[in-house]
């Protein structure tokens, strides 16, 4: 990419999107392609054509999408698989029709089977079932995986899929019980200690672990690879190691001072038990992260208390 090149960066308004807009902009990218929601509707195939056919991008990041945490993906199974199916449907086929030179395809860790080995390289993808409170939101992704691939084979496209760990950071804009674990604990232990309550409780039993990574890493990852690399192989984004949610919320208690109980529900799901990424292709490549997680913790929940808190 040159620093004049037209980009199109999908989904610009959400956590990854306006991270993108951010760094894309700091290291002097000038010519940003940037549309709301209001002005382009991207599960409108027609609407999503015309806007390609009259700007013409030259690169590509899709970071719009449907996501958020198990609660929703539990209660808006038809959702999460169509909105997320129709969006890469769309981008993915007018990015090919007219001719863009690169696009990055965002995928997720949920991707990958529920009993993978861990940590979890990019070559077993499909080896097993999918967790199942993530299936569709995972079918889905996978849809936007193989359609990439399948344009590159036929078509000879640059289509780029990353999978990326449980991103957190900044930009957030669900803080509920139906957001991200993150978020959705920023916002319980906010209140929490805002109104005095005695305990916070958390869904399952917080022995599971993720892969969780800073915002900004993740997205600095994503432009390196859009700057340095030329291949077509999937290519995870991570911290390469587990951090257990239990771990996540007695930091965030730290953080936000709150002196009551954590007390975890046994009895409600939490997903898989474990899932670490592989990170080692794009180490190999020449990317590494740089925020730890406290610090990628702390950064958020000052960022939440200067939008959100009152």
């Amino acid at each position: 990419m040159d620093k004049d090149s037209l980009i199109y960066i999908a989904g610009h308004t959400g956590l990854i999107g306006s991270s993108m807009t951010k760094i894309l902009k700091n290291k002097g990218y000038k010519n940003l392609l940037l549309k709301t929601r209001e002005e382009i509707n991207l599960l409108d195939q027609k609407k999503v054509e015309n806007f390609f056919k009259k700007e013409r991008p030259e690169y590509v990041f899709i970071c719009a999408g449907k996501t958020g945490g198990i609660k929703a993906n539990i209660e808006k199974k038809a959702e999460f698989i169509y909105e997320n199916a129709q969006i890469n449907l769309n981008l993915i086929h007018s990015s090919y029709k007219y001719k863009v030179k690169k696009l990055l395809y965002i995928g997720c860790s949920c991707m990958y089977p529920v009993n993978s080995p861990q940590p979890m390289k990019e070559e077993y993808l499909l080896t097993g079932s999918i967790e199942s409170t993530n299936e569709p939101y995972a079918i889905a992704k996978i849809l936007g995986l193989k359609m990439c691939q399948a344009y590159n084979f036929q078509y000879k496209t640059k289509f780029l899929t990353v999978i990326g760990g449980n991103v957190f950071g900044e930009g957030e804009k669900q803080f509920d019980e139906g957001a991200h674990v993150v978020p959705s604990l920023i916002k319980k232990f906010y209140v929490s200690k805002k109104e005095k309550l005695e305990s916070v409780e958390i869904w399952g039993s917080g022995n599971a672990k993720r892969d969780f990574i800073y915002v900004d890493d993740f997205v600095d990852a994503c432009i390196f690879l859009m700057e340095n690399y030329d291949g077509d192989e999937i290519i995870n984004i991570g911290m390469g190691k587990g951090i257990s949610i239990k771990e996540i919320a007695e930091i965030l208690k730290e953080i936000t001072e709150f002196k009551g109980e954590i007390v975890f529900n046994k009895n409600m799901p939490e997903g898989a038990s474990v899932r670490i990424l592989d990170i080692t292709k794009v180490k190999k490549i020449g990317w590494e992260p740089k925020y730890n997680i406290y610090n990628g913790l702390k950064m958020t929940y000052k960022w939440f208390l200067e939008k959100y808190g009152k």
